[in-house]
């Protein structure tokens, strides 16, 4: 609903939409979701697991609507890359996949009031620690719409409100899909404004947002590194980072040929424009000669191109040249950094050069070798003969992920319904009091 066509009053509009109405701001948005956290903290779990599964019916009953959305917001947009906009065009099949993980949000396990460690003291009091959600949690992300039914469905699994503001680029689409999540919360008698959506992508709503201390209680920016670097330098709210996904694939002396032409195809090209596609292409220089050749091979056919270092191309000379800055970058296209590395110690030195601590993997029969490497290696995800693709909440078993952490505290990796709790602690006596 366009701003400037509301004709209901505050209350009617609030019903019908989750959004701003003409005298309210993000702030008040984020009171609203405040208020909500009160009931959806207490509600049973199956109430919660039934607004999942009534959401997941209502995007499928509301499928054509959302993909016409989309339909609007593609031919808005004035991108020209193909990488970008695969990340902004839903399928039908996308959107099945964002019904079905919801689905799977709801069958997993309740991760409010997990008792995470328990013990009694010597004085006979007991103390546990009890899982507890977060409260308000704010996202800011751009052009992939998915982000806002994936971040939804964890929030309102695992108790939290959230209060979205999605990129110019998805705008049609976020509020279809934000209609959608809104029925299933009706449907299970919860207050709509556990999930709740700016009205448009107005950059006013992410400085109200960033300074909204005491009514959002965590803020996750899922997009590039501009935004995630505005957040993280001007919040005043806690931040859960997602940095750029500068993912490293390392060929070790001792892999497998077969399978290393086959994970590499896949990390880098079965979708180049997500945060866990492999940016960087590592090979030992014992088999470089042997199997670099066939790998670039592979991916032309694949339609990717190339940046190479000299070690590269004199193997195959065609390669391009790269530049230092090129193995700081996260291409999200069809390009594929290649260097050629002496070894472990040489491999884990370059990923420490360059990588944004996302995902690294390794490609190995050794399994000391694969040990050096994974302990050796400060990301937030290390994978031993697996494509970094798999660096994905629904993958990992979560649903989904409302993103991919790489920063120290809190949550690492991807982020799914248990890494959106704190916790408490509960004491229980029998009457002692301290000297």
């Amino acid at each position: 609903m366009e701003m400037e066509s509301a004709i209901m009053t505050a209350g009617e509009e609030r019903a019908e939409t989750g959004q701003l109405t003409e005298t309210e701001g993000m702030t008040d948005l984020a009171r609203r979701a405040r208020r909500a956290t009160v009931e959806l903290a207490v509600c049973p779990a199956s109430t919660r697991d039934k607004a999942l599964w009534a959401a997941a019916a209502a995007l499928r009953e509301s499928s054509q609507a959302i993909l016409e959305a989309n339909t609007q917001d593609l031919s808005l947009s004035s991108a020209t890359s193909e990488a970008f906009l695969d990340r902004l065009r839903l399928t039908p099949e996308r959107v099945e996949a964002m019904a079905r993980g919801l689905e799977d949000m709801a069958d997993l396990q309740d991760p409010v009031g997990r008792v995470l460690e328990e013990w009694t003291r010597p004085n006979g009091l007991r103390i546990r620690r009890v899982a507890t959600p977060v409260g308000v949690i704010g996202v800011i992300y751009e052009s992939r719409p998915n982000v806002g039914a994936d971040a939804a469905g964890l929030c309102i699994k695992s108790g939290n409100a959230v209060l979205l503001r999605g990129g110019s680029e998805s705008i049609h689409t976020a509020r279809a899909i934000h209609k959608a999540m809104q029925a299933g919360l009706r449907a299970a008698g919860l207050p709509e404004d556990a999930v709740l959506i700016a009205p448009d992508a107005d950059r006013k709503h992410v400085a109200e947002m960033l300074s909204a201390a005491g009514l959002i209680d965590l803020l996750i920016p899922r997009g590039g590194r501009s935004l995630v670097e505005r957040v993280q330098r001007e919040a005043r709210v806690p931040v859960l980072a997602h940095a750029e996904g500068l993912c490293h694939t390392y060929i070790h002396a001792a892999a497998d040929h077969n399978m290393a032409r086959r994970i590499v195809a896949n990390a880098k090209m079965r979708r180049v424009g997500i945060c866990g596609a492999t940016e960087t292409l590592l090979v030992d220089a014992a088999i470089a000669p042997a199997i670099l050749p066939l790998i670039v091979s592979d991916l032309q056919e694949l339609g990717c191109t190339f940046k190479a270092d000299n070690a590269a191309r004199k193997i195959v000379p065609s390669l391009p040249a790269a530049t230092e800055q090129d193995f700081d970058t996260e291409w999200l296209d069809a390009i594929l950094n290649i260097a050629v590395v002496d070894g472990v110690d040489e491999a884990l030195e370059h990923i420490r050069q360059h990588s944004s601590s996302h995902t690294e993997a390794i490609i190995t029969a050794d399994e000391v070798a694969a040990t050096r490497f994974m302990n050796g290696t400060d990301s937030a995800v290390v994978m031993w003969n697996a494509s970094t693709q798999f660096c994905d909440g629904g993958e990992f078993g979560f649903g989904a992920e409302i993103g991919i952490a790489t920063g120290r505290f809190h949550a690492r990796g991807p982020v799914g319904v248990e890494q959106l709790t704190t916790f408490r602690y509960e004491v229980i006596g029998t009457g002692q009091v301290r000297s």
